[in-house]
């Protein structure tokens, strides 16, 4: 491993979710105001997530008051003082960029029912574990 990639890891936070374009996320960012610091919450979308490593960002979009406001993040950034990952949306492309184009309920992205990597629920045990026999 050489210098940069070690100077890498190190940078590297260690719990970090998963994150896909399409869920719905609530992202803890810590802003700076004169000389106080505080926790501002910017909850949206995911309508991007971009890079690898150290270098991955991601960019939330939400609609207030009629406008709609884009923030990208970068994963890995001591700004950034937690991830709450509120919904994984079902969709097939990897950029969200035609809910720029929606409103309203034509914005709206339906929910994965289980989550990627999971074991299915309903799976039954395999044959003989559990059963007890009498002899």
């Amino acid at each position: 491993m050489n210098v940069i990639q070690q100077l890498e890891k190190e940078q590297q936070k260690e719990k970090v979710p998963a994150l896909r374009a399409g869920d719905t996320v609530k992202v803890h960012a810590k802003v700076v105001e004169g000389t106080r610091e505080r926790i501002q919450v910017f909850e949206g979308i995911v309508i991007r997530v971009t890079g690898g490593g150290l270098r991955q960002n991601f960019t939330v979009r939400r609609v207030t008051h009629g406008v709609g406001v884009e923030r990208t993040f970068l994963v890995h950034s001591p700004r950034i003082d937690k991830i709450d990952v509120l919904r994984h949306g079902d969709v097939r492309q990897g950029r969200l960029y035609y809910l720029r184009g929606k409103v309203g309920k034509g914005a709206r992205i339906r929910e994965r029912r289980s989550a990627l990597g999971a074991a299915p629920e309903d799976a039954e045990a395999p044959e003989g574990a559990g059963e007890e026999t009498e002899e």
